[in-house]
């Protein structure tokens, strides 16, 4: 009896070192397709629960059935949470996690992480949102998509292709990383000031700023949009909004971010989407929730260095 149960201990412990390993792409993969970090630990951990329930002799690649588990559970879990988010109050934008430590969040490639980008694949199907980030993100064989999605491997071509073109259609050009952090910096300086005309040479002309706040009180309710109206509307808001406290720069989704105190009511997570046109989206998180996660995968990631 004894014997029996240290073989089943060293297999439990020889599942967890298996589960451990991949835990990150298994996080990855449910990240890209719910927007949330919060949404994707919450399937993780459902698949370890379901990990030692199985029959693991049975399975001849433990990495190929995780992936299975983890992609069917997150395509369940996209199409409720698409009923919650119509139901929204507000805008909502995906949530920011810490990329400082990990950039691509499991990924061989940092694919569909950009938040701009998260917030696109909410316009695919959950199906064509698994078979576009399981071959661009993870470089899937499609013969493996096809058996996690259980579809041929033709219609999975299909969907990465359609999928890969509905993005492209809407889809700003990318800059790289400096330019990104230089055009934020040169937001915040003029933001600060109240500057109009300042604002205004930085925004595209179809800039949109966004407020995720959840129907917390002060958060705007909808989306402000074009050029001199959301210059106005931060010039409105410098006075009172940006306190002298410090702004802390952060990596989020691999991209520079940055954390803006708001006296007592807390901080609010600003990012940017920008092309060489200038700011398309100014995305706010004010959302304490959102806010509190973020917080969490800074301290995750502080504990891995």
């Amino acid at each position: 009896m004894h014997a029996e149960s240290l073989e089943q201990a060293d297999a439990l412990e020889q599942a967890a070192y298996a589960f451990i390993e991949l835990r990150p792409r298994l996080f990855g993969i449910a990240y890209r397709m719910l927007g949330s970090a919060a949404e994707a630990e919450d399937i993780v951990q459902e698949v370890w629960l379901r990990w030692q329930d199985t029959d693991r002799a049975t399975i001849e690649n433990p990495p190929a059935f995780l992936a299975l588990i983890t992609t069917r559970l997150a395509i369940n879990f996209a199409q409720s949470a698409r009923v919650r988010r119509e139901a929204y109050v507000g805008p909502w934008l995906p949530e920011p996690v810490d990329t400082s430590i990990d950039p691509a969040v499991g990924a061989e490639r940092g694919e569909a992480l950009e938040l701009a980008l998260l917030l696109l694949l909410e316009r695919l199907t959950p199906t064509e949102r698994a078979a576009y980030v399981l071959r661009e993100a993870f470089s899937y064989p499609y013969p493996q998509i096809a058996e996690i999605l259980q579809l041929s491997p033709v219609n999975v071509r299909q969907l990465v292709s359609r999928a890969r073109k509905h993005l492209t259609a809407v889809r700003r050009e990318p800059i790289d990383k400096v330019e990104h952090r230089r055009l934020l910096k040169a937001f915040l300086d003029a933001a600060q000031r109240g500057n109009i005309a300042a604002l205004e040479n930085l925004f595209a002309a179809d800039v949109v700023s966004s407020s995720d706040g959840g129907g917390l009180r002060g958060a705007a309710r909808f989306p402000v949009r074009g050029g001199n109206r959301v210059a106005r509307f931060m010039a409105a808001f410098a006075p009172r909004f940006w306190s002298d406290d410090t702004i802390t720069w952060v990596e989020m989704n691999g991209r520079a971010g940055v954390l803006v105190p708001r006296g007592r009511a807390g901080v609010t997570l600003l990012a940017i989407e920008a092309s060489p046109d200038g700011i398309h989206h100014l995305m706010w998180t004010v959302n304490p929730v959102k806010i509190e996660a973020f917080e969490r995968s800074r301290t995750r990631a502080s504990h891995l260095v």
